[in-house]
């Protein structure tokens, strides 16, 4: 009995010291904003198997005071997959609060040429003044629908118009009918061929190396990613640990004479083909994956996953790269 007591009073003083410090450290509080941003390529204001996360995109959040005036109150870029955080000191009120994703000149062009419509934080967490809030997926559009899009919104046709057949006038039957001559049909217009559908890249089998993709009349060809991305936001802190935080994809694509710079060089090269390829040997988070292990690890490990990279962008002298100029 005595110890069945002393563990429910041990129970009741940690809860109680555990309320007081949350309480203690609540004094500060804060408040976090989360989301994700989409391409949305059919532009039809709706998340579809074609849309897919959009990196390097800032997101804005701005505010309406009581004079109705909107003031953009913090601005964040989306990582790798698309999402973003928002960190506010404090308990501020996000009722009159929304975020968009904002369009800039220096991402003007593919799907970031346009907004989608602005969405309203929602609070889903809070607990000792510390808060939680999420926005539903921001959309961001190119400026035309993906050629694969189709508009599924057929015009409606118009009702159909009855009419009244006239009695046509008796016809005079003849005493002797003239002897019938056999009709020939005229000969059918040749059939008509439906133009050949365009190619889809992301579903052939395409394996590129690097001097292709440094090549302008490709540059098309980049997709998810672009040139100017940062190496560090791209593969994370292990990265930029090694290569910095201004290396962008172009430069570390020309990388050579080193190994870690041969490193990569392969591994970004690896994630373009991964983008571009259903069929490449690697997905995009396993090149990552491959590329951050070999980081931490020997000499020879980044040689070993270097060559691996190697051979799998040079489609291992199967699969030859399918490019075409832009």
């Amino acid at each position: 009995m005595p110890s069945a007591m002393a563990s429910s009073l041990h129970r009741v003083l940690l809860i109680a010291v555990v309320a007081a410090a949350a309480a203690i450290d609540g004094v500060r509080g804060s408040a976090m904003v989360t989301g994700t941003v989409f391409c949305d390529q059919c532009k039809d204001g709706k998340i579809s198997l074609f849309d897919y996360p959009l990196s390097g995109v800032k997101v804005a959040m701005a505010c309406r005071g009581s004079d109705g005036t909107v003031t953009t109150v913090r601005e964040e870029t989306t990582n790798l997959f698309g999402g973003y955080t928002m960190k506010f000191d404090g308990a501020p009120d996000f009722s009159s609060c929304y975020t968009q994703v904002a369009i800039t000149e220096h991402r003007s062009t593919g799907c970031a040429a346009a907004a989608g419509p602005a969405k309203s934080p929602r609070l889903i967490f809070s607990m000792f003044e510390m808060e939680l809030y999420s926005v539903d997926p921001l959309l961001s559009q190119p400026v035309q629908p993906t050629f694969f899009c189709h508009n599924s919104h057929s015009p409606a046709l118009p009702p159909p118009i009855t009419t009244v057949p006239a009695r046509p006038p008796p016809i005079p039957v003849p005493s002797q009918q003239p002897p019938l001559t056999p009709y020939r049909c005229p000969p059918l217009p040749p059939a008509f061929k439906l133009p050949p559908m365009p190619p889809v890249p992301f579903f052939e089998a395409s394996a590129c190396s690097y001097q292709y993709w440094l090549m302008p009349e490709y540059k098309c060809y980049w997709k998810v990613v672009h040139p100017d991305m940062k190496v560090a936001l791209i593969f994370g802190p292990s990265a930029a640990r090694i290569y910095g935080m201004e290396m962008t994809l172009q430069v570390g694509l020309q990388g050579r004479g080193d190994l870690y710079r041969t490193l990569l060089r392969e591994g970004i090269t690896a994630l373009l083909n991964s983008y571009n390829s259903f069929y490449f040997p690697y997905n995009p988070f396993r090149v990552v994956e491959s590329l951050n292990k070999a980081l931490m690890g020997s000499p020879r490990s980044i040689l070993r996953t270097a060559r691996r990279f190697m051979k799998a962008n040079s489609g291992h002298d199967q699969v030859t790269c399918k490019f075409k100029a832009c």
